[in-house]
Parts: C-alpha cells; structure tokens; sequence
C-alpha cells in the first residue's frame, strides 16, 4: 500500500487557484441568472475586499514556486566554475528580510594569533626602532669637528694674550697723538696676523707722512712693547741713515740686513715666537736694500722667514699727503689708495705691503705734545704757557676749519728745554 503523498506548495497553489476559479464561475452564474436574487450592499463590499485577497494570495504563491525552484537551480549549479551568487531579488515581498543565500561556500574566519608572551624572569620590553651605523659616525664626527673648533678658538686666544696686543694698543691711543686711524688699521692687520702662528706670507705695514707727525715714536714704541713680550733678539730696529749711510755700501748694507733678519726668524722658529723689524727712513734706503727686503715678501721663502713682521717707516709722499688733508678735510679714506698708487712707482716693493698715511697734527694736537713733554720734563702744564708755545709754532692756512702744523710735534722737545 502506497503511503499518501503528501501536498506540496505547487499542489496547493493549483488547488487553490482552481477553487478561486470555480467559486468565481458560480459567482458568474449567480450573477447572470437575472437578477433571481438580489444582493445586498454589505455583501458587495465584502466580494470586492474578498477578491483582492485572493489575487494577493495568488501572487505570494506564484512567488514562493518561482524562489523554491531558483534555489533547486542554484544548488544544481554549484558544483560549477563561475556560478553566480544565489541571492534572492531585491522585491517587494512579505517575507521577514533574510539574508542573501549565496551558492559559495561559507569563508573560514583567520584564527587570530596568540601574543607572544614573554617569560616572567625577563623583562618586557617593546621592540625598539633599529638605529643606523652612519647615525653614531655622524655623532662622532660632530664631536670632532667642535672640539677642533673650540681648540682652534682656544689657539687664537693664546697667540694674542701671548703679544699683550690690548696692552699695545692702549699704549698707542695714549702716547701716538692725532693719528687714532693710523693706530686702528695698524691694530687691525697685528691682531689679524699674529692671532695664528703658520702664515703663507709675512706681515708688512708701511707707516708714511709728513715730519713731526710721530712715526718715529710710533716705531719706538712697537719695538719696546716686543721687546718685553718676545725678547731683545727677536726685535730688530734698522735705521737706514745709521746703518748704510753712503750708497756705495748699499750691496753690503743689503748681505748684512738679510744675515739679522735670518738669524731673527730661526731663533722665532725655534721659539714658536714672531719677531719683529722696525725700518725706520724708509726714504733714505738705497735700492739695493728694498730689493733686499722685496725678496724676503716672496712666498717661496722658507716657513720660517714666513712668520714675521716687519713695520716701514717713513715720509715718502708726504707731499701728497699734505695736499690731499688741505684739498679735502673730510676726505682720509681716500688718502691710502692714492698714497698706494704714489708709492708704487717708487718701487716695487710697495705693490706687496699693507700702506697706511699718517696725517697732519692739529693745534689740539701740538698742545697734547707739549702738554706730555713738559710733564716728563717735571714742569707745571699751566694751559695759557702750553697755548702761547704752541702759537709759535709755524701753521698751513685753515682747511675746512682745521688748522695743521707745518712741522708737526718736532720743535716741541727744542721748545721745552729752552724753558
């Protein structure tokens, strides 16, 4: 005996449509039977909502057949390569929202990994970023770099307390009068050279201007503040009237200067010190002996003849100084170049020195000499005396309201031991 079937949706969406249409069929009869009958308002109302339903009911049948036959498909399907995705149709339905049935199979979920747990006799400790070689190289060169810098600051130091070059200058300002341009240039080329001791060239620094004006006072006192700071053998003072008076004795004059320079420069050598030459009447040197001392300029010298400094005195141009303070009151930074230019065609040796004018003293200037020598003197510096020794002093016409003596401070010493 077979066992009841039993009814599926399809039976039952077929047995039902076929009741739909014969209760529809005998509402028809009923209806074309002339009006036998009569019906009722209430029951016309109820056919029409009763009919609605049934065409609702209808619909969400024929749906359910067509999504039950799509999923028997899509599960046939899945076996194959490039299935497509078995999701049911974004449509209006009655069904509580499901989610979409796909024909792949379901993703395996990554186990997450266990953190590593550290043993307890250990300390944790994050892993740290990873540091380069080149980062401790560059630290250590940096490192290097100052320290070299801070001992070469510390060396620059040493070699000017060495030279008391403050102590020279203070001695300058207060014993050299109407001259603080000169005394500054000067300053500034001795601070320059001597604050490092190995030079590609030697220091020159030719000092030129009128008589009376303190250029030889000037070269004194260098070679005394030397003197106390480097010793008496590294200072050389060399006036050319007294050394090499006549011009016949200018070939030996010259063998002899370069035979005390020589052993000047070895001895600083030896000392690590820099020695000093003083030339005094530089206009009165033959030529032999400036092309002495042109020889000793050449940076193909040994090193030693390299570390030294040598100061020239003189009043060469000072014709051209005096013209230019009288033409142009205002005017001294235009005077070293011009002076430069002058010396140049003198000789060649000019072209390869530091030029620096001294320029003409005013009366104030001619009262602070007389105002010194008569305190060295032991006299009372009463004003009205010093202003009636200074009127007698000979004078250049006013330029530009100053007033310039015509021989400077040189009958300043004459005028006080008359007194």
């Amino acid at each position: 005996m077979r066992p009841p079937r039993q009814m599926t949706d399809q039976d039952s969406s077929l047995s039902s449509s076929h009741t739909e249409e014969e209760e529809e069929e005998t509402m028809e009869e009923d209806g074309g039977g002339g009006g036998s009958r009569p019906m009722m308002a209430p029951a016309a109302s109820l056919l029409g909502v009763s009919s609605t339903l049934r065409a609702v009911i209808r619909i969400k049948h024929k749906y359910q057949a067509l999504k039950k036959r799509r999923q028997e498909m899509a599960l046939a399907m899945g076996g194959l390569p490039g299935a497509p995705t078995c999701t049911s149709p974004k449509i209006f339905t009655f069904d509580a929202a499901a989610a979409p049935v796909s024909c792949w199979p379901p993703r395996k979920k990554k186990k997450r990994k266990r953190r590593v747990l550290y043993p307890n006799r250990r300390r944790r400790k994050a892993p740290g970023q990873e540091h380069s070689p080149a980062e401790f190289c560059l630290y250590l060169l940096s490192a290097i770099l100052f320290v070299q810098v801070y001992n070469a600051i510390e060396n620059l130091d040493d070699h000017v307390i060495r030279y008391d070059l403050e102590g020279l200058e203070k001695t300058l300002r207060r014993e050299v009068f109407g001259q603080q341009g000169a005394v500054e240039a000067l300053m500034w080329h001795l601070k320059d050279f001597l604050s490092t001791y190995v030079h590609n060239r030697p220091l020159v620094v030719s000092l030129h201007g009128p008589s009376g004006v303190g250029k030889s006072h000037l070269g004194r006192l260098l070679a005394g503040h030397f003197r106390s700071v480097v010793g008496e053998a590294l200072v050389l003072q060399y006036f050319a009237l007294h050394h090499c008076p006549l011009e016949a004795d200018a070939p030996r004059c010259a063998q002899q200067l370069l035979s005390l320079v020589s052993e000047a420069v070895e001895l600083g050598e030896r000392e690590e010190k820099i020695p000093l030459f003083v030339l005094d009447e530089a206009e009165h040197m033959h030529g032999q002996i400036l092309d002495a001392l042109l020889g000793l300029l050449a940076p193909s010298q040994a090193n030693q003849f390299l570390n030294a400094v040598y100061v020239i005195l003189g009043n060469l141009g000072h014709e051209r100084v005096t013209r230019h303070l009288l033409r142009n009151a205002s005017g001294h930074e235009l005077l070293a170049p011009e002076l430069r230019r002058h010396l140049e065609g003198r000789h060649p040796l000019w072209a390869e020195v530091n030029v620096v004018p001294l320029g003409l003293l005013e009366r104030s200037h001619v009262m602070e000499c007389f105002l010194d020598e008569m305190s060295r003197e032991g006299f009372y510096p009463d004003r009205a005396h010093m202003e009636q020794l200074a009127a007698e002093i000979e004078y250049y016409p006013a330029a530009g309201g100053r007033e310039y003596a015509v021989t400077g401070c040189k009958q300043v010493v004459a005028k006080v031991n008359l007194l």
